[in-house]
């Protein structure tokens, strides 16, 4: 899956007990703020600039991630585990997913 391939880059924190991937705009402030609160909270996660991709990559992520979870592509998208999603960045929506 095109996903599994992507050129994720990572950020170590203390916090290891979820998988957390972000899809993200590089001028996305909600994207930076969404990635500045796991970065303070602790937790590692893999993020990618979907803007620094091709077209056709950035079209494709965004189709499968709306097939696999049933929702509108916006920034930032955060996948949790494979299974949970968060869409943009309200802090109280974080904090309740990640069982803060």
């Amino acid at each position: 899956m095109l996903l599994d391939t992507l050129n994720y880059s990572s950020v170590e924190g203390s916090r290891n007990d979820k998988d957390i991937v972000i899809y993200s705009l590089s001028t996305c402030g909600f994207c930076k703020r969404a990635m500045t609160y796991l970065k303070d909270k602790g937790f590692s996660y893999r993020y990618i600039h979907l803007d620094q991709t091709p077209l056709e990559t950035k079209s494709e992520v965004k189709r499968l991630l709306k097939a696999s979870f049933n929702e509108d592509v916006a920034f930032p998208f955060a996948v949790i585990d494979k299974e949970s999603y968060l869409v943009g960045f309200i802090e109280e929506d974080w904090k309740r997913t990640l069982g803060l």
